[in-house]
C-alpha cells in the first residue's frame, strides 16, 4: 500500500512564501512523476507543476516565475516552493505520483489547505 502524505500549507498574506513537502512511502519501486495539482470547492482539479525523475519541470503558466517544485529521490519526497503568493493562489493542494509498485500506477495525498489573504 502506498501513502502521500503532505504538509506545509497554511495562512499567508499576499506576497508572501510557503513550502509545502508531499513523502512518498509503502512498496515502492520506482517514481516517475511526482507533482502538485491544486483545487477550488466545485471546480476540477487543476496541475501547478509537475517533475520526472530525472528532475525535467513543467509548471502552469500562471505560477511560473514564482513556484519552484523540486524532489529528492533518496527521500521519495517532493516539495513546492511558492513565493510572491497572490490570493488567486488559494485552493487545496494535492500532490500526485506516478509510481511502481507491483504495477504502474497514480496515487494522491489527502490535500492541503493554502490560503492567501490579508
Amino acid at each position: 500500500q502506498v501513502q502521500l502524505v503532505e504538509s506545509g500549507g497554511g495562512l499567508v498574506q499576499p506576497g508572501g512564501s510557503l513550502r509545502l513537502s508531499c513523502a512518498a512511502s509503502g512498496s515502492i519501486v520506482s517514481i516517475y512523476v511526482m507533482g502538485w495539482y491544486r483545487q477550488d470547492p466545485g471546480k476540477q482539479r487543476d496541475l501547478v507543476a509537475r517533475i520526472a525523475s530525472g528532475g525535467r519541470a513543467d509548471y502552469v503558466d500562471s505560477v511560473k516565475g514564482r513556484f519552484t517544485i523540486s524532489r529528492d529521490n533518496a527521500k521519495n519526497t517532493v516539495y513546492l516552493q511558492m513565493n510572491n503568493l497572490k490570493p488567486e493562489d488559494t485552493a487545496v493542494y494535492y500532490c500526485n505520483a506516478e509510481l511502481l509498485t507491483s504495477y504502474r500506477g497514480r496515487y494522491w495525498g489527502q490535500g492541503t489547505q493554502v490560503t492567501v489573504s490579508s
